[in-house]
C-alpha cells in the first residue's frame, strides 16, 4: 500500500490519477480532493441545500465516478465527466426529497436591496452582487439556473457545458442566452441594478 501525499497528487494530471487510481485505490484520493471544494460549491449553488446535505451528495457521486472509473471516455475532459455524474446525483436527490420545482417557491431578501448603502468599497460591492445574483439566481428555473452556474460560476466552455449536461453545444448557447434573459427580466422585476 502506498500512502499517497499532496505533492504526489498535485504532480499528477487528471488522466494520470485516473490511471494510478485503477492500479492503486489509494489514488483516488487525489480525484476527491482535487475536486471536492468546487462540487460542493456546485451542488449548493444550484440546490441550496445544507453543507451536511451536499457533502452527502458528493460522497454518493464520488461512489458512483470509482464504480464507474474504468468506463471513463477520455474524448471528455474529466472534470465535465466527474460533474456530469455530480449534476445527475444533485438532481436525483431533489426528486427523490422532493418534487422539485412545483411547489418551492424562493423569496428574495428585499432587505439586501433596501438596507444596503448608496455607497460601497470595491470588495463591499462585489459582495452585494454576489449575494444579489445568488438571490435571482434561485428564482430561475433549474436548467437555466443550472446553465448560468456552470458557464459564468464555474467558468466552463461550451464544449465542457455540452459534456456535463449531455446536450449539444447549439443547445448550450440557445440556453445560455434564454437564461441570461429570463435572469435579466427577474433582476429587472425585482428593481435589482447591478451596475450603478
Amino acid at each position: 500500500m502506498v500512502i499517497i501525499n499532496k505533492e504526489i497528487c498535485h504532480e499528477l494530471t487528471d488522466n494520470e490519477i485516473v490511471i494510478q487510481s485503477l492500479a492503486d485505490m489509494d489514488y483516488f484520493l487525489c480525484l476527491y480532493e482535487r475536486y471536492e471544494s468546487r462540487l460542493l460549491r456546485y451542488i449548493q449553488h444550484i440546490t441550496m441545500v445544507s453543507d451536511e446535505q451536499a457533502k452527502d451528495i458528493l460522497q454518493e457521486a464520488f461512489i458512483k465516478v470509482w464504480q464507474n472509473l474504468h468506463g471513463f471516455n477520455k474524448s471528455i475532459k474529466l472534470s465535465s465527466w466527474i460533474y456530469r455524474i455530480v449534476h445527475n446525483e444533485t438532481i436525483s436527490y431533489w426528486r427523490s426529497k422532493k418534487s422539485y420545482g412545483k411547489d418551492q417557491k424562493v423569496k428574495l431578501n428585499e432587505n439586501l436591496i433596501t438596507q444596503a448603502p448608496d455607497e460601497y468599497e470595491s470588495n463591499d460591492d462585489l459582495e452585494k452582487k454576489e449575494l444579489l445574483t445568488h438571490e435571482v439566481l434561485k428564482l430561475l428555473p433549474l436548467q437555466y439556473k443550472t446553465i448560468l452556474i456552470l458557464k459564468f460560476i464555474e467558468g466552463m466552455s461550451y464544449q465542457e457545458i455540452s459534456d456535463v449536461l449531455k446536450i449539444p453545444e447549439g443547445t448550450v448557447a440557445t440556453r445560455i442566452n434564454r437564461a441570461k434573459k429570463s435572469f435579466v427580466k427577474i433582476a429587472s422585476d425585482k428593481n435589482i441594478s447591478f451596475f450603478e
